[in-house]
């Protein structure tokens, strides 16, 4: 469970990157196509915040039983205003693509702070809470952790290698842009 989680915070960076680099373009006044980003935004919204995340509050909250520990605020409240944030920055995204005018600097501004976050939180996730997963639970609490998760654990619609095609349009993306992604 510990290695997917990982594995996902890896997808996400290169998603995040894509993301960094469509916003650079957008402050230089190039075009970007709106749909991609539309889609890696979706894409964190239905697998990251609806599986992820999930995954990783029911594994902390275990956790934090286990060793006696209260709960993480810090980790359900970013994971919250991550949620508020996608979903503004999404609204934005859909008027754009609508033909609505949204000033550039509102776009630019609103991007930058979504992977700003999305950046801070999977390093706080990586440096603080993960390494407490890997010192403290063993093989019996990932088999007992992965049974409180069947309800939330879903395949990757975009990094899996099932046949949804929900996320084909940036699976495409992704293959053209960087040859050495397996998606």
């Amino acid at each position: 469970m510990l290695k997917r989680l990982m594995r996902d915070h890896q997808h996400i960076a290169m998603l995040l990157d894509i993301l960094t680099n469509k916003n650079a373009r957008l402050v230089e006044g190039e075009a970007v196509n709106f749909s991609v980003i539309r889609d890696i935004v979706e894409y964190m919204q239905s697998y990251a915040e609806h599986s992820h995340h999930p995954l990783e509050d029911i594994t902390y909250h275990y956790y934090a039983n286990k060793v006696g520990v209260p709960d993480s605020e810090q980790l359900h409240h970013e994971h919250d205003k991550l949620a508020q944030v996608s979903g503004s920055l999404m609204y934005s995204l859909n008027m754009i693509l609508s033909d609505i005018v949204i000033s550039k600097e509102k776009l630019v501004n609103d991007l930058a702070s979504y992977i700003s976050l999305q950046v801070a939180h999977m390093q706080f996730e990586e440096k603080e809470v993960f390494p407490h997963f890997a010192n403290s639970l063993d093989s019996d609490d990932w088999q007992i952790i992965e049974r409180q998760c069947q309800e939330k654990l879903v395949d990757d619609p975009l990094f899996s290698e099932n046949d949804n095609v929900i996320f084909e349009d940036l699976k495409n993306y992704i293959a053209r842009e960087d040859k050495s992604i397996k998606v």
